[in-house]
């Protein structure tokens, strides 16, 4: 039997060999006490990596927007942040539950960059009436879009210019780096740190394309990193001998940062194969997210494709909109069969 084609997300990889054995022969202590050599030792590689004084090792994506929302702001404050991001939407409104800060949502524009206009009009007076605007918090990549560079400088500059700190959700920055090396002809590491520069702390997951079994790490000031600490603390996540997760963070940064290239191209892959088939529009990726329209009768038949998909070895997520994720665990050979499967319930 054919493996499974696993396209829900690039959440579901599995370790490496060579993860595995990193992550076995990692020196342990009790990171709780800052002993861990292993969590320590990837705390500084991403912070200098990214040109950050210190970082912090979090359990989740989720926690490090937490800690990095509630360690710029206090309670009765704002940040502005995009209607349809990641740290607004689909993180249980932890800034508002844990910190009493206000979300103040902006509309994505197609390409994902909240209008400079739209932030500057956002931000509030200096008035008793208001809550007072700290932060500007950015996502890159965008439901898999690249946000444009000169975007990115433009509106941190505003941000800065208005007295605001700037946060940027880089749970798949390392995808942006390095789909932008692609358009600049740099390195990937290279346009990671440039990206990282424009803000004053930076979240990177590295369960999802450097494909880690779990963990995040909040880069910025040894300041943001010190009040970040006890914010973890608070949200239980001390997670005493964490060098086991760390060491495959460390590993990945070494070793899976250049091949995100292979995902890219088997999204691209994949989006020329769908964009053929009747039934469905495509939009071409800038990454390693695919997402795909059903329209016409394929729309019609919307709560049979996921069920159809698995029956024929594919997982993806979404009804009327589908997304595809490529990531380290798929190949051409998967790609082709999920393109196969979809051109097969179109045509049913």
């Amino acid at each position: 039997m054919d493996p499974i084609v696993d396209l829900r997300s690039d959440t579901v990889t599995q370790p490496t060999p060579e993860m595995r054995a990193a992550m076995m022969a990692a020196p342990l202590g009790d990171d709780v006490y800052g002993e861990d050599p292993s969590v320590n030792a990837l705390q500084d590689k991403l912070a200098d990596l990214l040109g950050f004084e210190a970082a912090l090792f979090v359990a989740t994506g989720t926690q490090g927007n937490l800690c990095a929302i509630l360690g710029h702001c206090e309670r009765g404050d704002e940040y502005i942040v995009g209607q349809m991001a990641h740290a607004y939407r689909w993180e249980g409104g932890g800034a508002a539950v844990f910190g009493s800060v206000q979300s103040q949502p902006l509309p994505n524009q197609p390409d994902g960059t909240l209008a400079l206009d739209d932030i500057a009009a956002a931000i509030k007076p200096d008035d008793t009436h208001f809550a007072v605007t700290r932060l500007l918090a950015l996502e890159n990549t965008w439901g898999g879009k690249l946000l444009p560079f000169d975007y990115v400088q433009q509106a941190t500059a505003l941000a800065r210019s208005r007295g605001l700190a700037r946060h940027l959700d880089g749970a798949r920055l390392f995808n942006a780096a390095v789909a932008q090396a692609a358009r600049t002809g740099s390195d990937a590491r290279t346009e990671a740190r440039r990206i990282a520069q424009c803000f004053d702390s930076v979240s990177v997951c590295l369960s999802k394309g450097l494909g880690t079994p779990a963990g995040s790490v909040l880069c910025g000031s040894r300041e943001l990193v010190r009040r970040a600490l006890r914010i973890r603390k608070m949200a239980g996540g001390g997670m005493r001998q964490a060098g086991i997760l760390a060491a495959a963070g460390s590993h990945a940064l070494d070793h899976h940062v250049d091949r995100m290239a292979q995902d890219h191209a088997l999204a691209l892959q994949l989006a020329r194969a769908l964009q053929g088939i009747a039934g469905l529009q495509v939009e071409t990726p800038d990454t390693n997210i695919v997402f795909v329209d059903l329209v016409g009768g394929a729309r019609e038949r919307a709560d049979q494709l996921i069920p159809f998909l698995k029956a024929r070895g594919v997982l993806a997520s979404g009804l009327y909109r589908l997304r595809f994720v490529t990531h380290l665990d798929v190949d051409a050979a998967g790609v082709q069969r999920a393109a196969d499967a979809m051109a097969a319930f179109c045509a049913d």
